[in-house]
């Protein structure tokens, strides 16, 4: 029986794959910022979700793309750039009071590393769909959430929805 990858172009299915994680994390993200109002929100879960996806999709094309030529694995290269990433990240973010700011510049530059490492894999319309996508997700998503945090209010002061 056929696969759904035997049909379509390989870079459509990691298309498929990219966009999914971006929404779902976005929702779970979604739900955090407007219902348990956390600090990190949509945009910071959509993209930590859309980054490990591409880690692993890069993870998956270096395994077959290299499997056998190179002398070292490039995926411990790649862990290391993640950890790397992590502890760059981690310095982002920062408390004022009792708000935590930086969470979503972190994930950015969280993506913003895989990114870099799926174009220096050589999936570079993979690394071109995840900067489209991210994008969506800073500047879209900024505006969707604060629609629902103004709207989630409204409903909370019985004030009519617009």
């Amino acid at each position: 029986m056929p696969t759904p990858e035997s049909f379509f172009d390989p870079n459509i299915i990691i298309f498929g794959k990219l966009l999914l994680a971006m929404i779902l994390g976005g929702i779970i993200g979604t739900e955090r910022a407007v219902l348990a109002k956390q600090a990190a929100g949509t945009r910071t879960f959509g993209l930590v979700s859309l980054g490990a996806c591409l880690f692993v999709v890069t993870g998956s094309f270096v395994d077959v793309a290299y499997l056998g030529i190179l002398s070292f694995d490039p995926m411990r290269v790649a862990a290391a750039v993640i950890m790397g990433i992590g502890f760059l990240g981690g310095g982002l973010i920062i408390f004022r009071g009792d708000s935590l700011h930086g969470v979503t510049t972190a994930a950015g530059l969280w993506i913003a590393a895989g990114i870099g490492m799926a174009v220096g894999f050589g999936m570079y319309s993979v690394a071109i769909f995840a900067t489209l996508l991210s994008l969506i997700m800073f500047t879209g998503m900024w505006y969707v959430e604060n629609r629902f945090k103004h709207w989630f209010e409204e409903v909370k002061n019985d004030v009519p929805a617009l």
